[in-house]
């Protein structure tokens, strides 16, 4: 399968350097700066040459430059804060290296991937074994980097004063069968749950590790990404929904579950009810470009910019 996503666009290989010479400072000794005789014209010849050879020895070596790079990622909207950070940071480093990313969700990323369109898929769960490795032949068909671990926060409206739900009580939210706030000890209103699309890794991992195999409620308001859901409830005093960390910021509040705050030490020691690995995946043998990438975010100056939010990869 060919892949020969990353772009380099046309520049010069190299930067010309051009010498500079003072008027004032002629290479050769001047005429008249030693006795003119035979001996004295001798030394000043070969002081002449000895001052051109140094000349040529300083003379400034042309510098190559790095040929423009664009490296092109694709799929899960949860990463997209994470990636502009590392990509930024990377970027600073090596001005050369530019990033294009295409927001479409975990599986349509993958798709990407294969089809040779993207040069890293960002994948917001774990892979399935069938992506990962040809079943039949036993060939791995994509290779995966874990760069941090993400928390799955549970989110209400920052003027809900409701601040801790059981995984029970949220259970009972998000399959349809509490109504209002004051069920749950909070505010005589009603409750307006907001989910994520069929497909999304953030409800599919949401669903796997609250709903015990039951599916969210029909009666759901549907939402294409952790941004739009995190607007949404800072919208709406009655609503509630479930973001990636990441997206968890003004007019909302996250929810401590079973008394447990999500953070990067809860993430981290896993005591969070609701995680999940945030993933850079590529084909198996990817352009140097990539694995270059991919090592600065494992490093220990990638890994500093994932600690700020999330948890870090072990």
């Amino acid at each position: 399968m060919s892949h020969t996503p990353v772009r380099r666009t046309d520049s010069p290989p190299y930067t010309q350097a051009v010498p500079v010479r003072r008027a004032d400072s002629p290479p050769c000794a001047q005429a008249g700066s030693l006795p003119a005789t035979g001996k004295g014209r001798w030394l000043a010849t070969w002081l002449c040459l000895a001052t051109l050879l140094l000349a040529s020895c300083a003379r400034p070596q042309l510098a190559a430059t790095p040929a423009p790079v664009v490296l092109h990622l694709a799929g899960s909207t949860s990463m997209q804060p994470l990636l502009h950070d590392l990509s930024a940071a990377y970027s600073q480093r090596y001005p050369s290296v530019s990033f294009d990313f295409a927001a479409m969700g975990s599986t349509a990323g993958l798709e990407v991937l294969q089809r040779g369109g993207a040069d890293l898929a960002l994948v917001s769960r774990e892979l399935l074994s069938d992506e990962e490795i040809d079943t039949s032949s036993g060939k791995t068909l994509l290779a995966h980097t874990a760069i941090a671990g993400d928390a799955i926060a549970v989110i209400v409206n920052e003027r809900n004063p409701l601040r801790t739900l059981g995984l029970h009580e949220l259970r009972k939210i998000f399959a349809g069968q509490a109504s209002h706030w004051v069920e749950l000890g909070g505010p005589d209103m009603e409750i307006t749950v907001v989910s994520r699309e069929d497909g999304s890794a953030t409800r599919d991992v949401f669903e796997a590790l609250t709903m015990n195999g039951r599916g969210v409620t029909s009666m759901a308001l549907i939402m294409p990404g952790s941004q739009a859901v995190a607007e949404y409830v800072a919208a709406h005093e009655g609503a509630i929904g479930y973001v990636s960390i990441g997206y968890v910021g003004a007019g909302v509040a996250a929810l401590a579950l079973e008394g447990v705050q999500p953070g990067r030490e809860t993430i981290e020691s896993g005591t969070y009810a609701i995680t999940r690995p945030f993933l850079l995946v590529s084909v198996p043998d990817p352009a140097p470009e990539v694995t270059a990438f991919v090592q600065f975010v494992r490093s220990p100056a990638g890994q500093a910019i994932v600690g700020r939010t999330y948890g870090r990869s072990q």
